[in-house]
C-alpha cells in the first residue's frame, strides 16, 4: 500500500515537473492557415468537400503569453481569407486582435478562448472592391486547444462572430442588391514559436 502511494506521488511531482518546464512565457511569432465558411459552417464545409481549397486564407503575426497555469494571450494578426459564395471569389484582407484567457488541463495541453477584434483592410467580391460594410471594426468570438512544447505551439480554434458584419453590393447591370457576410465562421491552425 505504502510502495503504491509513493509511486503515484512520485508520477505526480513529475507530470507536474515537466508541465511546468513545458510551458514558456514572452513574445512571439505565429502563422497559419484559416479555412473560411459562410452560413452554416457544418453545411458549408460538407459543400465545399469537392473543391477543398476554395475557401483556405492564411494568417501571420506577433503575440505575447503571459503565466504558466492560467495565462493570457494577446495577439495582433495580419489574416487574408477567401470565401466562396454562390460560385463567385470573396476576399478579405483585416486584422484581427484576439485577447485569449486558457488553461492548462493535461500536462501540455490547454484550453483557451476570448473575443477577437477584427479590423477590415480590403475587401473584394469577384474582382469588384466593395466600400459599402456596415461595419469596419467587429468582434467575434475564438476558442480552441493548443499543444504547447517549451518555445514550440500548435493550437485549432474555431471563431465565430457576435452578429453579423454585411456588406452590401449591386448585382448584374446595376439592377438589385446582395448582401454577404464579412464576418464568415473559420476554423484556424496556427503554429507559434516564443522568442
Amino acid at each position: 500500500m505504502k510502495n503504491s502511494f509513493f509511486i503515484t506521488l512520485l508520477f505526480l511531482v513529475l507530470i507536474s515537473t515537466a508541465t511546468y518546464a513545458q510551458t514558456a512565457s514572452g513574445f512571439g511569432f505565429k502563422a497559419g492557415l484559416n479555412y473560411n465558411a459562410n452560413g452554416n459552417y457544418f453545411e458549408s464545409v460538407s459543400n465545399n468537400a469537392e473543391n477543398p481549397d476554395r475557401n483556405i486564407g492564411y494568417h501571420l503575426g506577433v503575440f505575447g503569453k503571459f503565466g504558466k497555469q492560467v495565462y493570457f494571450k494577446p495577439e495582433l494578426v495580419y489574416t487574408s481569407t477567401k470565401s466562396d459564395y454562390a460560385n463567385d471569389d470573396f476576399k478579405m484582407q483585416k486584422i484581427d486582435a484576439p485577447l485569449l484567457v486558457g488553461l492548462k488541463v493535461l500536462g501540455p495541453i490547454s484550453v483557451f478562448g476570448g473575443p477577437s477584434f477584427q479590423y477590415i483592410l480590403d475587401s473584394e467580391f469577384d474582382g469588384i472592391s466593395i466600400n459599402d460594410i456596415d461595419n469596419d471594426l467587429s468582434v467575434g468570438l475564438n476558442f480552441g486547444i493548443g499543444l504547447n512544447l517549451n518555445k514550440l505551439g500548435i493550437d485549432v480554434r474555431y471563431e465565430r462572430g457576435f452578429s453579423n458584419n454585411e456588406a452590401k453590393f449591386l448585382e448584374n447591370n446595376n439592377v438589385g442588391t446582395s448582401r454577404l457576410d464579412t464576418r464568415p465562421d473559420q476554423l484556424i491552425l496556427s503554429l507559434s514559436l516564443i522568442l
